[in-house]
């Protein structure tokens, strides 16, 4: 019987198979090369894993073999043999050694033969890896002190024991300090995360907590904070509320004073800045150093194609986190893109995610959804409202502050100071005859703070309370609740009306024009859950509708008779409501609306009978009262 010591296959089972079958028949007579050719068991293979220099490293070996065996012994299986031959001309078995090295390679984004030579991954891995060796026996792990010790680190995020600063002008509730310490566990580790609890629970104050207590503890460079241009200035009235003792600047305005205040960001504990603004002036911030970015609404780097993705990535920190309600809104892509600008290399390269996971989670095959859970689960914190219901009130209220800006700042500041030195020149006598003109004149004011185009047909610009209004609307479905929104300016429903088609987010719209059995079948529809958002005006909604369907409630424009908010606030807060309410009072921030707000605890009496529908009280409403509302010098 004559072979071809060149075809491997038959040599294979003529070695295995054929010379057994072959005896039976008869005696037979091996060359001396066939006799030198031996069939040897399947190696041990071998992962070592060691951590250094904040880097993970591993490397595949096997015992009795060559680095160029085990090369051509991981080539065969490549090629779907069930052996290989190797340098010597023996030929070795194939088993489930070689198939779980390729496992732990596609886990890792990288090639199996890569691993010969050892790849180098984020310290961030370490985790990940360690499960992935612990789910088989067909590897051996050598684990050194080092990546022991990080492991153990890992596992404690979160239950690390970190001191709430007792500066912090707010109680955390109970998952709040679970936010809190967890933060502090992956800044202490040098690792950055994913902060995605559901809105209203407050990602915003437990991240204000741990900047101020690294601030106590001795940060040498400030943090900078980029969320949507809508929330800067909510951003800074949030840290001016909880931590007062905070150096807090808002890098807005022109170009020229932008590079002023980014060379001075050092003078300051915490910076904010927009999306845009970043992305224009990354130049700028990559020549200083921050303790840690923030990125609010991170979901607006889930494209990491886009210019402020590419930007997000380049700024200098030393960990960055990312606060979002919904790290993932369409496609797996987003969640690597944040992981990107979180930790990079963590979930590899952009083609390595797609094949590894995207494809494979978005067709359900094998375990792919739990292997990207194992990875990135030390790196995500979502609690949703029924997570964490104890801890919670059965209504949260949450003033949101927008900052008028452009044309609607400067059509706000002439009126402003316009009215106010119209009050300045009236005699007490004449102020009191002309009340009424100078309550319409108030009422301008309110709706330009609103959208101008309530008062101005043929305004251009755009609203700053528009834009946060749909910030928060569009948190809001992404995390999918219902909404009810609230205007007594049914011009106002209008204006939001035609933002949301444009956005194609469907609506209803009730006004006290509309008929009795309209009214009853937007209700009927609102709560069996066929549109999202419930678009009502004060005097056709405040009182007489039970809307528990929502869970989230917007007052687009203060009531200052506060009766009249709550009532309107219980059209969903209410018996039969299953789920905590999150209302949130939108202010325009340095206007009559805020001074308003700020008045209503000294002089509740007074706003309530100026601007509470409610009629007007002689004897309340005073000429020093407007001039206050009007800020002195309207500024």
């Amino acid at each position: 019987l004559a072979f071809e010591e060149r075809d491997d296959e038959s040599l294979f089972h003529l070695l295995t198979e054929g010379l057994s079958a072959l005896s039976e028949l008869g005696e037979v007579m091996l060359s001396d090369r066939l006799r030198q050719i031996s069939v040897r068991p399947a190696p041990k293979l071998s992962v070592r894993a060691t951590v250094k220099s904040n880097l993970l490293d591993v490397e595949l070996g096997a015992s009795g073999l060559s680095a160029a065996d085990l090369a051509i012994y991981l080539d065969s299986y490549k090629r779907h043999q069930t052996f290989a031959r190797l340098t010597s001309g023996d030929i070795i078995r194939l088993d489930e050694g070689a198939r779980a090295a390729f496992g732990l390679a596609e886990d890792l984004g990288v090639d199996a033969v890569d691993l010969l030579d050892g790849v180098s991954l984020p310290a961030s891995s370490t985790l990940f890896v360690d499960s992935m060796l612990a789910r088989t026996s067909a590897l051996e792990a050598d684990r050194d002190a080092a990546f022991r010790r990080t492991v153990e680190r890992l596992d404690t995020l979160g239950k690390m024991d970190f001191t709430v600063p007792a500066s912090l002008k707010a109680t955390l509730r109970g998952y709040q300090v679970d936010g809190y310490q967890w933060l502090g566990s992956l800044e202490h580790l040098g690792l950055g995360g994913i902060l995605a609890d559901d809105m209203g629970l407050g990602k915003t104050l437990q991240m204000i907590a741990h900047i101020l207590a690294r601030v106590e503890a001795g940060d040498a460079n400030p943090t900078l904070v980029v969320c949507p241009a809508s929330l800067v200035y909510n951003w800074t009235a949030e840290l001016e509320r909880f931590a007062p003792s905070l150096d807090v600047c808002a890098i807005v305005g022109a170009k020229a004073q932008r590079r002023v205040q980014i060379a001075g960001v050092a003078e300051h504990n915490v910076v904010v800045t927009s999306y845009d603004l970043m992305r224009r002036d990354i130049d700028e911030y990559v020549e200083q150093d921050f303790a840690r970015v923030v990125l609010d609404e991170a979901q607006y780097i889930k494209n990491p194609l886009t210019q402020v993705a590419r930007a997000a990535k380049r700024l200098p920190a030393g960990v960055r986190f990312a606060l979002t309600g919904t790290p993932i809104e369409n496609r797996l892509s987003e969640l690597w893109s944040i992981f990107d600008f979180l930790m990079p290399g963590l979930l590899g390269t952009r083609d390595s995610f797609a094949k590894r996971f995207e494809s494979p989670v978005e067709h359900a095959e094998g375990d792919s959804a739990a292997r990207l859970q194992a990875l990135v689960s030390p790196f995500v914190l979502r609690r949703v409202k029924e997570d964490v219901v104890a801890d919670l009130p059965e209504k949260i209220e949450d003033t949101v502050m927008a900052q008028l800006t452009g044309e609607q700042r400067k059509l706000y500041l002439a009126n402003q100071d316009r009215i106010a030195q119209q009050v300045q020149h009236r005699e007490a006598g004449e102020f009191k005859k002309d009340k009424l003109k100078v309550l319409a004149e108030l009422t301008k004011l309110r709706q330009i703070c609103c959208d101008p185009h309530l008062h101005y047909a043929d305004y251009k610009a755009g609203s700053a309370k528009l834009d946060t209004c749909m910030e928060l609307v569009h948190g809001a479905l992404d995390g999918g609740h219902r909404i009810l929104l609230f205007s007594q300016f049914t011009g106002m429903l209008d204006i939001i009306g035609k933002r949301l088609a444009k956005e194609d987010i469907a609506f209803l719209k009730l006004t006290g024009a509309s008929s009795k059995e309209s009214r009853a079948k937007m209700v009927a529809q609102f709560q069996a859950g066929e549109v999202p958002v419930f678009l009502i005006s004060l005097k056709a909604g405040g009182v007489g509708l039970n809307l528990t369907a929502a869970d989230v409630v917007i007052h687009y424009d203060p009531w200052w008779n506060v009766a009249a908010q709550d009532q309107a606030t219980d059209r969903a807060h209410r018996i039969g409501q299953q789920h905590t309410v999150t209302v949130y009072k939108l202010i325009a921030k340095d206007t009559i609306e805020e001074r308003i707000m700020q008045m209503q605890e000294s002089k509740r009496d007074l706003v309530n009978s100026v601007l509470g529908g409610d009629g007007i009280s002689s004897a309340l409403f005073t000429r020093e009262d407007v001039l206050a509302l009007l800020g002195g010098d309207g500024r």
